[in-house]
């Protein structure tokens, strides 16, 4: 019989197959069909892209030239303009306020065909540096109150360009999915006077049967409420509610527990598309002993379809545990 199994922290249930699990092997491969042309990312083509915010680089180089190793950009297509007073209004029973934001590409490597898994582990500390430092720059405009940082990889993971990049994304007010998990975690707080996060790593460091990748300052693990097949969250051991308050040292430890991942999921499935998440602490107004900075990290193997989005359900068809057994062995 397939488990129900709640989500601690926002009360999400969950539809897990316990008897027909599928493995790595019953998963539709996907190819990506890429649109092809001049890539606006690759080192030489500088002067594609709208000019960059900032680079790092070698030191003797201007910007928008080559010579960096991670480059920032506006997005050319942004959701939202950082230009602009924030206005807010009601029309009606409506709320509405203008598009005011800032919408950034952290373009990773020159490399075109290089992903993460694939790149020096100093090369993946230096992309880890240029999210810190782009969010730590948008927390200083007071019109915004949560940074997004997030990666499409993939075409059915909506990414329209093959070249790695990531995307920052500055709000003027908390999304609900992430006032949803605040809430959780404070209620928990409020409870037990605890982390809820911090009481998770504990149990999964205790158990081990959901942990894949563990070091003196990260461990990964298949959550035990996963929404997705070879769902993985990445936790910084020490509570910490902001990412860009991570130490230095934690850094390389961060950028080795990436690479890793992900070349376990390639070593699984090949070349599939995924989307990371940066969940971290709004700007202001929350309690920060309550929440914890963390990473969730989403294969697209398979379709949000009718049931989930009547339900709110998910429907799981490899159970973590199993899921973290694959992925420790490769």
């Amino acid at each position: 019989m397939s488990e129900l199994r709640r989500d601690p922290v926002i009360g999400r249930w969950v539809i897990v197959d316990t008897d027909y699990p599928a493995a790595p092997q019953d998963f539709e491969k996907e190819e990506h069909q890429w649109r092809r042309g001049e890539c606006p990312f690759c080192y030489g083509n500088e002067g594609l892209t709208p000019p960059e915010i900032e680079a790092i680089r070698q030191t003797s180089t201007s910007p928008n030239t080559s010579g960096w190793q991670v480059r920032v950009v506006p997005n050319k297509f942004p959701a939202l303009q950082i230009e602009g007073d924030l206005n807010r209004e009601g029309i009606g029973i409506y709320d509405m306020s203008n598009g005011i934001g800032a919408h950034e590409v952290v373009i990773e490597t020159p490399y075109h065909y290089k992903d993460i898994g694939d790149l020096l582990n100093s090369e993946v500390e230096n992309i880890i540096h240029m999210w810190c430092r782009r969010a730590f720059d948008l927390i200083k405009d007071k019109r915004f109150r949560y940074i997004m940082i997030f990666k499409n990889y993939g075409p059915s993971a909506g990414a329209s360009l093959e070249h790695p990049h990531s995307q920052i994304i500055a709000l003027p007010m908390v999304p609900k999915n992430v006032l949803e998990e605040l809430k959780g975690a404070q209620r928990y707080f409020d409870y037990r006077e605890r982390c809820i996060f911090c009481d998770m790593l504990r149990q999964e460091i205790s158990e081990k049967e959901r942990v894949i990748l563990e070091n003196k300052h990260f461990l990964a693990f298949c959550p035990y409420v996963s929404r997705f097949p070879f769902e993985v969250w990445i936790l910084p051991k020490k509570h910490n509610p902001y990412f860009c308050h991570i130490l230095p040292e934690e850094i390389p430890h961060l950028a080795t527990i990436l690479k890793d991942l992900l070349n376990k999921l390639k070593n699984l499935f090949g070349t599939p598309a995924y989307n990371f998440i940066i969940h971290t602490t709004p700007l202001d107004g929350w309690q920060i002993d309550a929440y914890h900075w963390h990473i969730e990290f989403m294969p697209k193997l398979t379709r949000v379809a009718g049931f989930e989005w009547g339900t709110g359900f998910y429907i799981v068809s490899t159970p973590p545990e199993l899921a973290a057994q694959y992925f420790k062995k490769v």
